[in-house]
């Protein structure tokens, strides 16, 4: 498989839209601007705002987005585009391209994480070589795994953030009756997210017979930061032990002992009130698994971009990768 260069990556979300342009193999990444998902018609609309004034045009593009992949086209789950990837090529005049599921291309990336993106949670653990778990919040909830076979990593998707969820603490069953159903269900998503950080803020808050404020996301975190000892920061370290509970759930699901890594555009941002023994503990709190999950490490990507480089790499080196290019290739 042949993707030429310049290579347009695009990562879109039901919110954001964020790209980067790069010359040559191995060359460094040009930003894009950013593009808001709800400003454009589609993809090419938003590819072709982030790329006015830049000096060269892509040839190829490779795009993972957040929702669930047809092979050359995927609906966004949190939005209402429907990317039809030869339909992108033809308008932007591409050679070659390429589409993932989003955290499908977060495992992907993960090969080609660097030490100074990450901080790990808790005491230092070594995974094995067994699967590895990328799953995080952000405007949904995503979930991947990466194993290495036949000397190629290949990458498993799912929609695990679309299954049931229920508490399982004297905390949790206190507020589960005041959490808004979405569609009608409590999913991980629906709380684990950046519009379930707003649904758990007012769960929590009406358990404790106040009115909810009508605060967004975004500014629930920015009043925790404020104030480590208020209500938005216990809002915040509940909505930890939510992530930490999924995670071990996701973690005895793939058997993944080669260790988890957190990602996402929320948790970067909430890092300063993680505490790291009490997510150990919501994480290993998986009788009779203990054993399993007390071992496997996990943790934290902090920088927002890298399943752009992970994706320029794909790029690059199409042949350590086991991916059913003929299936999926746009030309």
């Amino acid at each position: 498989m042949d993707f030429p260069f310049p290579l347009l990556v695009c990562d879109v979300g039901g919110t954001h839209v964020r790209l980067s342009l790069t010359e040559s193999p191995g060359a460094a990444p040009l930003a894009l601007p950013p593009q808001r998902t709800g400003d454009h018609a589609g993809l090419a609309e938003a590819a072709e705002a982030a790329l006015a004034g830049a000096a060269l045009r892509p040839r190829s593009m490779l795009v993972c987005a957040a929702g669930p992949n047809e092979g050359r086209r995927i609906q966004l789950t949190n939005a209402d585009w429907l990317i039809e990837g030869p339909q992108v090529a033809a308008a932007l005049g591409l050679d070659q391209g390429l589409m993932f599921n989003d955290f499908e291309a977060q495992a992907l990336s993960l090969p080609t994480l660097r030490e100074e993106w990450i901080v790990p949670i808790g005491a230092p653990r070594v995974g094995d070589d067994g699967p590895l778990l990328v799953n995080g919040p952000g405007t949904g909830l995503g979930t991947a795994a990466l194993i290495r076979a036949e000397g190629k990593w290949r990458a498993i998707a799912s929609e695990s953030g679309h299954l049931d969820f229920a508490p399982v603490t004297d905390e949790e069953r206190g507020f589960w009756p005041h959490v808004e159903p979405v569609l009608g269900r409590i999913t991980p998503e629906a709380l684990i997210s950046g519009p379930g950080l707003r649904r758990l803020h007012r769960a929590r808050l009406a358990a404790l017979g106040q009115a909810p404020p009508e605060l967004d996301g975004v500014t629930i975190v920015d009043l925790a930061l404020a104030d480590p000892a208020g209500a938005e920061a216990a809002t915040i370290q509940a909505f930890w032990r939510l992530v930490a509970r999924f995670a071990g759930d996701m973690a005895i699901t793939f058997l993944a002992t080669g260790g988890i890594t957190l990602a996402g555009g929320i948790l970067p941002r909430i890092v300063p009130l993680l505490d790291p023994d009490d997510f150990r503990a919501s994480f290993e709190r998986k009788a009779p698994y203990e054993w399993l999950v007390r071992r496997i490490p996990v943790r934290v990507l902090t920088e927002q971009d890298t399943v752009l480089a992970g994706m320029a790499d794909i790029a690059a080196h199409p042949d350590a990768y086991a991916i059913d290019y003929e299936a999926r290739r746009w030309r």
